[in-house]
C-alpha cells in the first residue's frame, strides 16, 4: 500500500506501509490480551461498579453537552495557531507525566506509563514497523492540553471518546442519552445522518468532537512530521469508538480511510489492554525512542 506523508501542506513523499486485512481472530495473534483492567474489571465496562465510575459518567454528560459543531470549529482554530509553546517530543512525554485522564475506566496511572506500555507492546509483535512504535509513544500527548500552559482545558474538551459533530449523534456513542441536552440535537442541519457532509466526503473533512487527538494530528500535520498518513490516521482517530469498534459512521469514509482503519484496528488493542501494571525502565528504552523521534520529527515543534 503506498501512504502518501503530508509535508508542508504537499504530498511530496510516498512510503510504502505493508497492506493488512486480517480478520478479528488473526489480530489477537501474537499479544497476549488481559482479562482485567487496573481496577479488576473489564475493559471499557462503564457499567461496572468501581471507584471512578460516577466520575466516568458525569465526564460523559457534560461532554456530551458541550461539544457542538460551533464549538469545536472554535477549538481547532484556536489552538491550530500552535503558539502556545516550543518544546521537544520527549519533554511533552514528560510533561504528560503530571496527566490523568479521568474519562478512563481502564487506566490510574501516568499517562507516560501508558505510551510506553502500549509502544513496548507493539514493539514486540512488529519490531520491523518503528513509525507505528513511535505512533504508540506519542498518540495521546495532547493531553497536555490539560495543564495550564496550555490553557488548562477542562476534561471534557481534551480526552474521552470522540464522535463527528455536524451529523447525528449514533447510539453507540458511550453515555449517548445526554447528547439530548447538546444544543445541535435537535438542529435540523445537524442532526440527520449525514448533516452538513456527504457520502464518502472522506473523515479528513468532518469535524470530530475536540480533544487530545485532534490536537496531536495538528501538531504533527503543522511541525511536517514525516509519518505516514496510516500513523497520522491513528493519531487522530484512536479514540473514535463509534467507527473501530462499533463500525458506524464509515458512510462518510473514502477508500484511503479504509485502508488505514486496518491498521488503527491493530493499534487499538494495544492502546486497549495494554493498560496493566507491567513497569517499564524508562531510561533503558529512552534512546530507542529518541532515535525515532529524529528520525521523523524536528527537534523542536510549535505546540
Amino acid at each position: 500500500m503506498s501512504i502518501l506523508v503530508d509535508h508542508c501542506g504537499v504530498e511530496a513523499e510516498e512510503k510504502k506501509v505493508h497492506d493488512v486485512e486480517w480478520s478479528e481472530k488473526e489480530i489477537e495473534l501474537g499479544f497476549v490480551v488481559p482479562h482485567a483492567n487496573s481496577f479488576g474489571h473489564t475493559f471499557r465496562d462503564y457499567d461496572a461498579e468501581s471507584q471512578r465510575q460516577a466520575g466516568v459518567e458525569n465526564f460523559y454528560r457534560t461532554n456530551h453537552i458541550n461539544q457542538t459543531f460551533q464549538f469545536v470549529k472554535k477549538m481547532r482554530e484556536q489552538y491550530g495557531k500552535l503558539d502556545r509553546i516550543e518544546m521537544s517530543i520527549w519533554e511533552c512525554c514528560e510533561l504528560l507525566n503530571n496527566v490523568v485522564d479521568e474519562s478512563d475506566p481502564d487506566l490510574d496511572e501516568p499517562q507516560i506509563e501508558h505510551l510506553l506500555q502500549t509502544a513496548e507492546a507493539i514493539r514486540k509483535d512488529y519490531p520491523n514497523e518503528d513509525w507505528l512504535h513511535l505512533t504508540a509513544l506519542i498518540h495521546d500527548l495532547g493531553k497536555v492540553l490539560l495543564l495550564p500552559s496550555f490553557g488548562g482545558l477542562p476534561q471534557w474538551a481534551v480526552v474521552g471518546d470522540t464522535y463527528p459533530v455536524g451529523c447525528a449523534f449514533d447510539e453507540s456513542i458511550v453515555h449517548h442519552k445526554y447528547f439530548k441536552e447538546n444544543p445541535d440535537f435537535n438542529n435540523p442541519s445537524y442532526n440527520t445522518k449525514y448533516g452538513v457532509y456527504s457520502a464518502g466526503c472522506g473523515l479528513n473533512n468532518v469535524m470530530l468532537s475536540w480533544g487530545h487527538d485532534d490536537y496531536m494530528y495538528l501538531v504533527a500535520k503543522e511541525n511536517h512530521t514525516t509519518l505516514p498518513s496510516a500513523a497520522m490516521f491513528i493519531i487522530r482517530y484512536h479514540s473514535f469508538y463509534a467507527l473501530h469498534r462499533a463500525g458506524v459512521y464509515k458512510h462518510l469514509m473514502s477508500d484511503d480511510d479504509f485502508h488505514n482503519l486496518n491498521w488503527l484496528q491493530i493499534f487499538n488493542k494495544y492502546d486497549l489492554y495494554s493498560k496493566s501494571k507491567v513497569r517499564i525502565d524508562v531510561e533503558k528504552v529512552k534512546p530507542y525512542y529518541l532515535s525515532l523521534i529524529d528520525k521523523y520529527f524536528p527537534d523542536k515543534l510549535k505546540w
